[in-house]
């Protein structure tokens, strides 16, 4: 049985360009989709969060104007019940034993931004993970939480690797837009990653080695798919 650990943000706003806090957290459909496909898969799935405080969930990722449907919502709403024990009591990063585990899954929503870019617990996880070649697989706003691996020396661990991110210009058109505080995109590049887009709103992976990424919550299953068949290999 694989194990996965999934690293969920504990954020629940973001400062905004113009100082005013957004609402936010990690994006329902991209936890729930991931969450059950790799269960399916047969993987055992520990979640994790700084300091292992509760989850929030975007409200937005609940919006049916902004899901497609109230089908879908209810859907999101009724597997977020059924692993509501998994997110109430979530184990902390700090306490994490990279080791024990197969691959490190990152879900977004604007939350990363907040939290997990800059948390240095998660930065030393990912730094041992990606040294022992396991599987990191971050997807939509989750490639954030990348930021945090800086070496000792300043290094950012994941400079020269190739990986997706949500777009500069699906933040721009359907994000927070100008409001925006930071891109994630444009960061990664600047600190010495190759990011590579598909088209906006599409699904759209990319491998590097053991590091596998999406670019947006359209991306959420075929990111599930490629951490399974990996993790297979």
């Amino acid at each position: 049985m694989s194990r996965i650990l999934m690293v969920v943000s504990a954020a629940d706003s973001l400062v905004l360009a113009d100082g005013t806090q957004h609402p936010t957290g990690f994006w329902a459909e991209e936890l729930v989709v991931a969450h059950q496909a790799l269960k399916v898969s047969g993987a055992d799935i520990t979640i994790a969060t700084p300091g292992g405080k509760q989850p929030t969930i975007d409200p937005a990722s609940l919006h049916p104007g902004v899901v497609g449907s109230e089908e879908k919502v209810s859907e999101f709403k009724h597997y977020l019940t059924d692993i509501a024990g998994e997110l109430e009591k979530p184990k902390a990063l700090a306490s994490v034993n990279v080791a024990d585990f197969d691959a490190v899954v990152l879900p977004g929503g604007h939350g990363p931004m907040a939290d997990l870019a800059t948390d240095a617990d998660l930065g030393a996880l990912l730094i041992q993970a990606n040294d022992a070649g396991i599987i990191i697989a971050p997807f939509c706003h989750g490639p954030a939480g990348l930021l945090s691996a800086t070496t000792k020396d300043g290094i950012f661990a994941f400079a020269g690797r190739q990986l997706t991110v949500f777009t500069d210009e699906e933040e721009l058109t359907g994000g927070t837009g100008e409001a925006t505080p930071w891109l994630v995109a444009t960061t990664l590049a600047e600190r010495g990653a190759i990011v590579k887009a598909g088209p906006a709103w599409s699904s759209y992976v990319v491998r590097d080695d053991n590091l596998i990424s999406g670019q947006n919550p359209q991306s959420s299953e075929a990111v599930a798919a490629a951490v399974v068949s990996a993790l297979a290999e």
